[in-house]
């Protein structure tokens, strides 16, 4: 399967952003993508960098207007497409949800986000309730694809539910960057942990991990830090942990990658991890903490 990955900075501008969108995913397709994957809240700039009651406007009803934009793209490319969108479900109910639409312009599934973090410049509890629809995979022409969300990528308990459901691949639309005060050791070491838990998570579970993030500084709109630079460095590792590709973690682009899934099949052969299991002792994940 060739897997695309789309790798961009923002735009203010809805409409510009979403023809820059539109042109990216057209790229990847003309390039033979059969499955291409955008960044965490594509559609604008990354707001929860402050909690301001204003930016509820920007959430979407699913289905809907947006929903009906990607659902075109994806038929008109003939390809399977996962999106991130800021969902409206109610009034004071909103979601980070991602959005999977088949080839034929139907959706597939949705997966909403079940972990929010609420640091600084961070402020996702402020918008988002967590996910209420489970670690479940969405059924695609191409295959199961195991989506999680951005802080999803940090909790193993995430990717081993979506891999014990049957997931043959996982996905992780990202925003995730760096704020200006740390040093560059501190920076270096952030996105090194960030690529090391994911590739983990590849090797645990024997599948491929496809793994989306902006990139480019986006200012604070409080003007109180300096802003985010997210880290770019999409990538995609194989089911032991490769580097399949990688993008860079200051430029735009979109990234082609052949993905093999009949792989997983031999290196769950040669390290049966999930056989080894030892599931009667493990009833201790269920609580906060083991005193």
């Amino acid at each position: 399967m060739k897997v695309g990955l789309v790798q961009m900075s923002v735009l203010t501008d809805l409409e510009q952003n979403r023809a820059k969108i539109k042109k990216n995913i057209e790229v990847c397709a003309s390039q033979g993508a059969e499955l291409v994957v955008l960044q965490e809240l594509h559609d604008t700039p990354y707001f929860c960098q402050t909690e301001n009651v204003e930016n509820f406007d920007l959430a979407v009803k699913i289905p809907g207007e947006t929903t009906d934009f990607y659902a075109k793209i994806a038929k008109e490319q003939k390809i399977v497409l996962v999106t991130s969108l800021f969902e409206r479900r109610a009034a004071g109910l909103y979601h980070n949800t991602a959005v999977v639409f088949e080839k034929d312009g139907t959706m597939a599934g949705k997966y909403r986000k079940m972990h929010i973090p609420d640091d600084p410049a961070y402020y996702e509890k402020f918008y988002f309730t967590p996910g209420d629809l489970g670690f479940v995979p969405i059924q695609t022409s191409l295959g199961k694809l195991g989506v999680l969300v951005c802080w999803d990528q940090w909790y193993p308990e995430a990717a081993r539910m979506m891999a014990l459901a049957g997931a043959e691949m996982l996905i992780y639309p990202t925003a995730i960057g760096w704020e200006s005060s740390d040093t560059d050791d501190e920076k270096a070491r952030q996105r090194e942990a960030w690529i090391t838990v994911q590739r983990g998570h590849a090797v645990a579970n024997g599948l491929p991990v496809v793994t989306v993030n902006r990139v480019g500084h986006e200012p604070d709109p409080s003007g109180s830090t300096n802003g985010i630079r997210f880290w770019g460095s999409s990538f995609v590792a194989g089911p032991q942990g490769e580097f399949l590709a990688q993008a860079s973690n200051d430029k735009e682009e979109n990234v082609i990658v052949d993905v093999d899934l009949k792989r997983s099949e031999n290196v769950r052969r040669w390290w049966p991890f999930l056989r080894d299991r030892r599931i009667e002792n493990y009833k201790g994940l269920t609580e906060r903490f083991l005193e």
